[in-house]
């Protein structure tokens, strides 16, 4: 039961190798799922599910022992949770980042009638369609003004005016309190 703490605390593979190898796996997921997973990928955000997935995995590695030091695992959340930031921050600092970065709303929905190319492209059948909306308890497609897939793979859904059971808000999205 002896603790080899040498080994423990000294990298067992190349600091610069950790980062680029944490680098290149934060934005090889970040461009797949800003560009091919979208409506998958829940009520989280694109940063905060690469994040929880790839710190997961990356602290498992560290802890199991698959690196041999903890400080290879340090490193290499280190390097995921700066890139997080850094997008981030670009996102927030420059719009025509932000653009590449954030995915723009999908119109799924246009005056009552699906948008065929936009649902294919996205891979929603008509059940799943009838599903997201029954959610937002619309019955018949003609209620809808507009529905839009968001980034993060929610549905915003505007009711058209006088559809049945838009709350009174004249067609505009519900919000809760």
């Amino acid at each position: 039961m002896d603790v080899d703490w040498e080994t423990l605390f000294t990298f067992s593979l190349p600091p610069l190798e950790l980062f680029v190898r944490g680098t290149l796996t934060y934005l090889f997921l970040f461009c797949l799922f800003r560009f091919v997973v979208r409506r998958d990928a829940g009520a989280l955000g694109l940063s905060d599910l690469l994040v929880l997935v790839i710190i997961a995995d990356a602290a498992q590695n560290a802890m199991a022992g698959d690196y041999l030091s903890i400080v290879d695992g340090f490193l290499l959340i280190g390097t995921i949770i700066g890139w997080s930031y850094g997008l981030n921050w670009l996102s927030y600092r420059f719009p025509r980042f932000r653009r590449f970065a954030l995915a723009p709303p999908i119109c799924i929905i246009k005056d009552g009638v699906k948008q065929d190319a936009a649902l294919r492209r996205e891979l929603i059948s008509d059940e799943e369609l009838r599903a997201m909306l029954h959610e937002h308890e619309v019955e018949d497609i003609a209620q809808v003004r507009r529905a839009w897939l968001e980034p993060d793979g929610q549905l915003t859904v505007l009711r058209r005016r006088g559809s049945r059971d838009d709350g009174g808000t004249g067609g505009q999205p519900r919000r809760g309190l």
